[in-house]
This record gives C-alpha cells, sequence and structure tokens, in this order.
C-alpha cells in the first residue's frame, strides 16, 4: 500500500510517500480502505516530534470502506469513520491506503456526504461533543465561551452549542476572522488579547462556561471569566505546551469554579468514554441538511500533503482540512 511517513522528526518537508505492507487486522481490529482523512494540529506535533516518539506513519482519523473485519459485525464494504486508538501515536495511521483501527473506534456511518466531508467531522465533533456536554455539562440556555473558536475543534464547539440553543461568545484574536463567527451564530466575538475576564467583565456577561483550547498560558485568567460556580474546560494547547509555572489552587482556582479537562487522544473508544455515546449520525445528518455549517475548508490531494501541513501551520484554513486518499 501506499503511505504517508514521518522520515524525521521535523519541517512538513519531512512527509514522504513510500510503500509499506498491508496491514493485517488482529482480533479486536477492524481493517479499512481509506477513502479521505482529516488533518489535525496533533499531527504536526506528531510530525514535529514534540510529543515524543511516534509511529511512522500518522493520522488520528478516516473516512472509508470496511476491508475486513474479524469478528464478522462489520461486513466488507461498510462505510466507515474511526478516530484515535492509537493511531499515528503507537500503531501505524491513517495517512494511507489502509490502517488498521481498535474495533471500539470504528463507527458505521448512514450518510451521504462525500468522503472529504466524512472525514472532517468525526474527531472534533466527538472531542467538542466530549467537552461541551460531558465536562461542562451545558444546558439550553446558558452562555458558553469558546476560546480559540477559528480553529476546527473551536468552529466545531460553536457549531454544536449553538445547536443546542446555547449563547456563545467566541473569540479570536484576529479582528478579521469576527464576521466568520459571527456566521456560526456566536451572539458576540471578542478578541482575545490574553485577558478576556475584564472584556468580559466590562461587557456584563455572565458567562457560564468556558471551553478553551489555548490552554496553559491562559488558564489563570480562563478561571476568572466565568460566574460563581461556573465550569471550565481544557482541551487543547494552541498557546503552546508550556506548563502553568506556581499554579495555587488556594490563590489561582476561585472558590467554586469547577476545572475540568478532556484529551480526547487518550480515552475517546475506551469503556468510560465510549465512540457509541457521540451521536455521530445525528450530527452528519444535521451537516446534510444545512442545520450545522460544516464543510471542510480545503481539500487537498494524497501527494498534496507537505503543502497541506504548512497550511494547517500557518492557520491560514480557517476551518477543518481533508485529504482524498484516491
Amino acid at each position: 500500500m501506499k503511505a504517508i511517513v514521518i522520515s524525521a522528526y521535523g519541517a512538513p518537508e519531512m512527509l514522504h510517500i513510500t510503500d509499506l505492507p498491508d496491514p493485517v487486522p488482529a482480533q479486536g481490529e477492524v481493517l479499512i480502505r481509506v477513502k479521505a482523512f482529516g488533518l489535525n494540529h496533533a499531527e504536526a506535533y506528531m510530525r514535529a516530534g514534540t510529543w515524543g516518539d511516534v509511529a511512522a506513519v500518522p493520522g488520528i482519523e478516516c473516512a472509508g470502506l470496511v476491508e475486513a473485519d474479524p469478528s464478522g459485525q462489520l461486513a466488507p464494504g461498510t462505510r466507515v469513520v474511526a478516530i484515535l486508538g492509537g493511531m499515528g501515536r503507537t500503531r501505524n495511521g491513517s495517512y494511507a491506503e489502509l490502517v488498521t483501527v481498535p474495533a471500539t473506534n470504528v463507527a458505521a456511518v448512514n450518510s451521504s456526504l462525500g468522503w472529504a466531508e466524512l472525514a472532517a467531522i468525526p474527531e472534533v465533533y466527538a472531542t467538542a461533543w466530549n467537552g461541551l456536554f460531558g465536562n461542562l455539562d451545558l444546558r439550553s440556555g446558558e452562555r458558553v465561551l469558546v476560546r480559540g473558536a477559528t480553529s476546527s475543534l473551536g468552529q466545531a464547539a460553536v457549531n454544536l452549542a449553538v445547536d443546542h440553543g446555547a449563547r456563545v461568545l467566541a473569540t479570536t484574536r484576529n479582528p478579521a476572522h469576527a464576521p466568520l463567527l459571527k456566521e456560526l451564530g456566536a451572539e458576540d466575538v471578542l478578541i482575545d488579547d490574553g485577558h478576556l475576564a475584564a472584556q468580559v467583565r466590562r461587557s456584563n456577561y455572565s458567562v457560564d462556561a468556558v471551553f478553551d483550547l489555548i490552554g496553559n498560558n491562559v488558564l489563570r485568567d480562563s478561571l476568572a471569566t466565568v460566574r460563581l460556580r461556573g465550569r471550565v474546560c481544557q482541551l487543547g494547547f494552541l498557546g503552546g505546551f508550556e506548563p502553568v509555572r506556581d499554579f495555587n489552587p488556594i490563590t489561582d482556582l476561585p472558590t467554586g469554579v469547577q476545572l475540568s479537562f478532556f484529551g480526547s487522544a487518550f480515552v475517546l473508544g475506551n469503556p468510560d468514554f465510549p465512540l457509541g455515546d457521540v451521536p455521530l449520525d445525528a450530527i452528519y445528518a444535521k451537516v446534510e441538511s444545512g442545520a450545522l455549517p460544516t464543510r471542510p475548508a480545503r481539500i487537498f490531494r494524497f501527494d498534496e500533503i507537505v503543502e497541506a501541513h504548512r497550511v494547517m501551520e500557518a492557520g491560514e484554513a480557517l476551518g477543518k482540512m481533508a485529504v482524498i486518499v484516491d
């Protein structure tokens, strides 16, 4: 099979197309013929070596057809999506014509969307759904602040929250991106200067929950943004991986405010966070109907993977990107 491999940790140019033996599924695994895969910042971190040694073939999600399922649960030719399960991290991932995935991380899909559209949804929407409705327990009518909203995961969170009947404050560092977030249904867009708590107070907003994709360097500010007994969930590190220095719960964690973390790469598909809990079919149906404005911002060919990673790292796409394999 053709596969894209990390020849050495570093820049996008370290990604090369090569021939590898076809993988063989073990018991508890599904072999998928990949038709398209989504692009994720996690794959850029893996390629760069930021997360230590990882599998040779990147890719944490895909859409395609079942090639073989030793359990017999999924018939050959079944349309499926697959996410995580160690793909790209502890096992070869989806940047290939074929991939084996733990069966717990594979979901059959009943959708007429094209392959690129199917591949652009599962990882970000499964993560956003768990963060909003699992960790934050977001309810209709509440106000959630999505910090890092122009990222693909941030846009998924805005879409799901608006669809759920929540009021959304979206943030971006670039004022030129505010119209995009307004189009998604945000009630207001705040320009993130690192001091959102002060902006929220000046605007007299009461924030029930913060969906924080920026990470450690704004954690104190996010905690100060929510109301008494509000909730903060950290899900990403767009601001970098430096730890929070000298964090002291006595002084930095407001009394009554709940702080949680959701790391999809490590838990989705395990018994505590089953993929089946995520309403993927309902999400795909809403995408098809136009209720969720989710389409790939850009689509690349398999042999354009280096350029795709360059665009992703530069933040030029303003949304989820996908790669067509055939």
